[in-house]
This record gives structure tokens, sequence and C-alpha cells, in this order.
């Protein structure tokens, strides 16, 4: 049985689990909505954390809160900030739109933590100190947000791309097929197909860097509205400056606060380079789910690494899981953007009420991301075997090498020749010893594979 205790706020009194770090307000919330079962992610937590060390740190330098408090406010926000109390934090994500509830339950943590025979701690006058819950969530998901992609989501992508270049240098002289519109095309090496990922990994990348900047602008300091009421002047920068220091990153202050709480299009657009990620991911996975089709009646031109058993009833089978687990992530990815783009505008007037929705897509999305990239560079593309017959097999059989010989026997005498290559099933040397008056060595010379992914006409 649950034993509570009974604690007070504004609206009245109201029984708190007895081992409840929180006090009435989150209550209050968790009694209103019990929707999902989904609570603030861990890194939102922790960014609030962070959040309430510094604006104490802030509060004290400028002369608005006593060493002893700072003190007792820093080690237990740090405690929230170790995730060791993150089951005291036991709010739906669908709660009031400014998160509000979540900036309390913070509040009435810390105090309770901070709250000793030497230190009243209060939630609202010390650890909320020049702050409202409609600067400091929007902080918490920047500031979330942009630790989740520099701290885990750009090294991932990093780690893929290095592993598609190592691949590339591995294969750089291996000719495969090409293909447009999923038909036979004009030869490539696996280098040429590799290093086209890794290329379009890194433009990612560079998107990222690129809306970070703007992420990276905190509204703290703005308080209810944006006007900064009950804050220092001296706030915003001096908190700005602190974060950066603990942090290691380079927070700026918003030059409009109005900006940062009544909008969220920071967001907005980090959830859209997030989106594009998950974009490249899919053709990635599903190139190498095409290419590992078969063994027999598909592509095959490669294998993927066996993970796992493939099928309840047919033995023997193995499927290409972790191409297929990225792009379901994937998907889950261009659907949250979905939700941020609905979230971000709904900011009415002063304020957008779909902060805690946004946070937890946005992170979400991040997350996902950064563990489906690192599982398919170490669990698929490093892995991956060439089979080296079939791939050399199908090249040697490709109509369309043809192409090579326009320059000098023209479209018309190439499309013929690769029609009755194809019909009859034969090579295009032989059907163009015979059609043409090319010697079998210049015919060799100009259809070599090597030199057809190196572009150029022969002279």
């Amino acid at each position: 049985m649950t034993e509570f205790r009974i604690e007070k706020d504004s609206m009245g009194e109201l029984q708190v689990p007895t081992t409840a770090l929180y006090g009435a307000q989150t209550q209050r919330a968790v009694n209103n909505f019990p929707i999902s079962g989904l609570t603030m992610p861990a890194e939102f937590i922790q960014a609030l954390g962070l959040i309430k060390e510094v604006a104490a740190k802030t509060n004290m330098d400028l002369g608005h809160m006593s060493e002893e408090s700072y003190q007792a406010i820093r080690t237990a926000a740090r405690v929230v900030q170790s995730g060791d109390v993150n089951n005291h934090f036991p709010i739906d994500v669908f709660q009031t739109g400014s998160g509000t509830s979540s900036n309390m339950n913070c509040n009435e943590v810390i105090a309770r933590l901070a709250t000793t025979d030497g230190a009243e701690i209060h939630p609202n006058d010390d650890v909320n100190m020049g702050q409202s819950s409609n600067d400091v969530v929007p902080t918490a998901i920047a500031v979330s947000s942009v630790m989740a992609v520099r701290q885990e989501l750009l090294p991932a992508l990093e780690h893929i791309i290095d592993t598609c270049e190592n691949k590339a240098k591995e294969l750089a002289k291996v000719v495969k097929t090409g293909r447009t519109h999923l038909m036979d095309a004009m030869p490539v090496t696996f280098a040429q197909e590799l290093n086209t990922w890794a290329s379009t990994l890194k433009t990612n990348v560079q998107r990222l860097q690129d809306c970070l900047q703007r992420a990276s602008q905190l509204p703290q300091g703005g308080t209810a509205v944006g006007t900064g009421v009950n804050a220092d002047p001296a706030f915003a920068e001096l908190f700005c400056q602190h974060l950066s220091t603990q942090s290691g990153i380079d927070f700026t202050s918003m030059p409009n606060k109005f900006d940062g709480i009544s909008a969220q299009d920071n967001m907005v657009e980090l959830s859209g380079q997030l989106k594009v990620v998950a974009t490249t991911l899919m053709k990635i996975s599903n190139d190498l789910r095409w290419m590992n089709s078969g063994p027999l009646s598909g592509i095959a031109e490669i294998e993927l690494p066996s993970l796992q058993p493939g099928s309840s009833i047919m033995p023997g089978k193995v499927n290409p899981v972790i191409a297929e687990a990225v792009t379901m992530l994937c998907a889950q990815v261009m659907g949250n953007d979905v939700t941020v783009t609905i979230a971000g505008q709904s900011g009415n007037f002063q304020l957008n009420v779909m902060l805690p929705v946004i946070a937890l897509n946005v992170l979400q999305s991040i997350n996902l991301l950064s563990n489906g990239s690192k599982l398919l560079a170490d669990l698929a593309i490093e892995g991956f075997q060439v089979n080296q017959d079939k791939v050399e097999e199908s090249v040697s059989r490709n109509p369309i090498l043809v192409t090579a010989l326009n320059p000098i026997i023209g479209y018309e005498l190439g499309a013929k020749i690769a029609k009755q290559a194809y019909r009859e099933k034969r090579s295009v040397l032989d059907v163009a010893k015979e059609n043409t008056d090319l010697t079998e060595e210049e015919i060799l010379k100009l259809l070599d594979p090597i030199k057809l992914t190196q572009g150029g006409i022969e002279k």
C-alpha cells in the first residue's frame, strides 16, 4: 500500500506519495494527465537540471542569492542531471502546453533535495528565481536538442561516413552494374556508390551544423512573455556565459526573447534537418536491401552479415534485418517531423502551447538516428561481402555497355546491337563484332568496365 503525506500549493492541500521528491503541483499534473504513460525524455530532464544550476549561479553572481542557497541548489540540480531521480519526474508528455508542470516538477524535486537543516529552499522563490516556465522550457528543449545532436548524432554520422569511405577503399576497383529506374545502366564501382553515400551524409552534417547556430540561441531571461519581468537585466547574457562554460557548447542569448517563447521555428528547422538525415539513411538502407536481394532470384550483388534466422517457417532464410530496422526508424522520424511542424505553428500570441510534444519528438528523432546510423555502419555496411562472380557476370552481359560505342557507331546502331544482345542473351562484344567494322581488340578496349566508370570519350 502506498503511503501519503499532505502537501500544499496555492490551490490547497492534496496527498503526495511519502517517498516522492516532488510536491503538490507535480501531483496535480499526475492526477490531471493520465494519458499516454510517456514521460518527458531523460535528456530534457537533464537539461532542466543544468538550467536550474546555471540560473542559481547567475542569480548569486548578480547578488540575488546567497552562496549557501546556490550551493544547495547546485548539489541538488546535479543529482537531477545525473539521471538518478528520473523516476521522480512522472508527468505525462501530454500536459499543459507550456510545460509548466514539468518545470515545477523540477523545481519541487530540487527544492526538496536542497532543503536541509541549514537551508530552506523554496521551489518558486529560489529554484525558479528570475525564471518562468515560458522561458525555461523552450530553453530546455534547445539545450537538450543541441547537446544531443553534438554529443550523439554528429559523432554517429561521422562514424557511418568513415565506414562508407573505408569500405570504398576496399572495393575501389570492383565494378558493378549501375541502375537507373531500377533498370540496368552504365557501370559504376562500389567505391563510387559508397562514396556517394558518404558525400550525401557529409552534406547532412553541414546542414545540421548550420541550423545548430540558430538552435543554440536561447530565450532564457525573457521570463513570462519575453519582456524579462522579474529577471535581472544582466541575467540573460550572464546565464548563457555560465551555461557555455559548463556545457562546453557555445550558447548565446536570443536577441529577441519574444521570438523564442512565442515560436519554435528553430526546433522546426532542426526537425526538418533530422528528416533529411532520415531520408538519406532510408535511401542507403533500401539500396543495401536491393543489392542483397536473392540470394538466387534477386540482384544478389552483395551478402549482408547474417545476424538471425529470417523465418519461423522457412529454414535457412536470412533477412536484411538492420536495413529494415533503419527504414522503420526513418519513417518514425519523418512522422515526428510532421508532429513538430504542427506543434511549431501553435504559438498563440506570446506563447507556443505545444512545447512538451516538440521536446519528445525532436529528442526521439535524434536518438533514433544516432543509434540507427551506428548500427547500419557496424552491422551492415562494414561487413557486407561482394558476390564477385555474380557482379562480373552482370556487368559483362549488360547490353547498356553499347553506350560506350555511340561516339563511333552512332545511337541507332547502338540501340540495334543492345536489343539484339538482350533478345539473344549474348554479350555486346559478340553482337558488336557482327554488326560493326570494329575489331575485337577495339571493342574490348572501348567496353573495358573500369574505364567506363571513369567517364569521358576515348581518343
